[in-house]
């Protein structure tokens, strides 16, 4: 029974040390098509879908490796995944490099996940872990949200959606197939979840 323990516990600690917590659904297990030719066109690639989405996250990567182990604790502590936080960040602010003083979207969007300030009062600094909190916790009220309106969806369902409505809101999440339509390029938790797929590759 003691090997039994120490193993569950060397288990658990792995765990934990890579980044699975898995309370809301993992990005492993959802499939997507990716970036839209429109997002794609707009980082001036030549093609679009899950290769360019993991073209642009490979771009952010050595920014985002910067606040790497930020993101993990935060991911960790609020038992979400830490890549999915790199894929927003990739998404919403190129891992910082967009921003103009920690601001961007026209200084409407804070931070690195642009928390957006007419609808929340920014906390932290742009790049600050009360910063990732707080987005973090934005994202898993709208998970929250999606659950409460989707009772039937699976657990990834649920995540994919919450992750629509964190660009959109959750009243624009009307249907599973459907749901980025109207998110900004109509593809934005396709998006996400494929450069947090390729975020997780690479140890978040």
């Amino acid at each position: 029974m003691y090997p039994m323990l120490v193993l569950l516990g060397l288990t658990a600690l792995l765990g934990a040390s890579q980044g699975y917590p898995d309370c809301y659904g993992s990005v492993s297990r959802i499939n997507t098509p990716g970036a839209s030719c429109k997002t794609a066109r707009a980082e001036r690639l030549s093609y679009c879908e899950v290769r360019a989405s993991e073209k642009i996250a490979e771009r952010d990567l050595e920014a985002m490796n910067q606040y790497k182990t930020l993101i993990k604790k935060v991911g960790e502590k609020l038992c979400i995944e830490p890549a999915l936080i790199a894929g927003i960040i990739s998404r919403e602010s190129h891992a910082g490099k967009v921003l103009k003083n920690g601001w961007g979207d026209n200084g409407n969007g804070f931070g690195l996940m642009q928390v957006d300030r007419n609808s929340h009062t920014p906390r932290g600094q742009w790049n600050s872990e009360a910063h990732l909190t707080q987005g973090t916790t934005i994202l898993i009220e709208m998970i929250n949200r999606i659950q409460k309106k989707f009772p039937t969806w699976t657990k990834d369902q649920q995540l994919k959606g919450g992750i629509s409505a964190y660009n959109a809101g959750d009243k624009n999440v009307r249907s599973y197939d459907r749901m980025d339509i109207g998110t900004t390029n109509d593809d934005y938790s396709n998006d996400v979840v494929a450069r947090a797929q390729y975020y997780k590759k690479h140890g978040f």
